[in-house]
């Protein structure tokens, strides 16, 4: 079987542009400026330096000027630093719409890279909590997010926004049981620090790392500790047998509600139903719009 190139969507290492040669592709108000977002950009700019490059599209061989993909506050921020040039990552291409549909808020375990990066290249922790208007403990948390937290669970996680709390009550478990509660987490879509903290609470002590012993709250008695890891199994075993069948679900689902589509469209089986089968009918209509609407 012959290897298949892939190309990049970007060129792989960021190029200095002109800042007059770079154009947005949105127009901000005058508000902007007085944003918290803008201020807190412009203060970790002005202290630690642009940490991530802008985004940009493949030149116009025109005009000379590239469409700027991501970084809009960040360009205006370097603007009224005046500055002349800026790193760019370019794109190789030019579909946009593919690029900005991707382009999501920093997740939390990419914040803690660029706190990585920044504190390696020997920016004083000091300097950084106060350009990211955080104290140097909350800090000191972010740059220690993964520590103890093992790579399967952090990919999981990689896309998420949580507080570094929820790290403190995962790394007190082991790697299989980390991977476990994290898929739980996404599951319900409650990536919180009381729910990670439950999730800890409920896990038997031979599932904690080495020398750790499992918090008890004082108004929490052993015997809801032992029915919570009870129901915390069967909520496992639930969530696994539902991720299997999850796709045969949904297109038996599908393929149903075409089914029921046609028939009451038809206006003879509609007159049928309304006639002898009201609350039949009720049903069908309920199927096809709630699959509509998560379609």
């Amino acid at each position: 079987m012959s290897a298949v190139a892939v190309s990049l969507a970007f060129v792989a290492k960021p190029l200095m542009l002109p800042i007059d040669r770079i154009l947005p592709s949105k127009i901000w108000p005058d508000a902007v400026f007085e944003t918290k977002k803008f201020k807190l950009i412009l203060a970790s700019i002005q202290e630690v330096d642009l940490i991530e490059p802008l985004s940009v599209g493949p030149v116009d061989r025109k005009t000379g000027h590239h469409l700027l993909l991501d970084g809009h506050l960040r360009l205006l921020v370097l603007k009224q630093l005046q500055r002349i040039e800026v790193p760019c990552l370019v794109a190789t291409d030019d579909e946009s719409y593919t690029y900005n549909n991707r382009v999501n808020r920093l997740s939390t375990i990419q914040e803690h890279y660029m706190i990585r990066r920044a504190l390696e290249r020997g920016v004083p922790p000091e300097r950084l909590a106060s350009a990211l208007c955080v104290d140097s403990a909350q800090l000191m948390r972010k740059a220690n997010l993964l520590n103890g937290i093992c790579a399967e669970a952090a990919e999981l996680l990689k896309d998420r926004q949580f507080s570094p709390e929820v790290s403190t009550a995962l790394r007190q478990m082991r790697p299989t049981r980390q991977i476990e509660c994290v898929e739980l987490m996404i599951a319900a879509n409650t990536l919180t620090v009381p729910y990670a903290r439950a999730l800890l609470m409920a896990t038997p002590s031979e599932m904690l790392t080495a020398g750790r012993r499992r918090p008890v709250d004082k108004a929490v008695s052993q015997e809801q500790v032992e029915r919570m890891e009870h129901e915390m199994a069967n909520l496992q075993d639930q969530y696994k047998l539902a991720e299997q069948t999850y796709g045969e679900d949904i297109l038996n689902l599908v393929v149903a509600r075409g089914y029921i589509g046609k028939l009451i469209d038809n206006p003879q089986v509609m007159r049928y139903l309304q006639k002898h089968h009201e609350e039949v009918l009720e049903q069908f209509q309920t199927i096809v719009q709630s699959v509509s609407m998560e379609g």
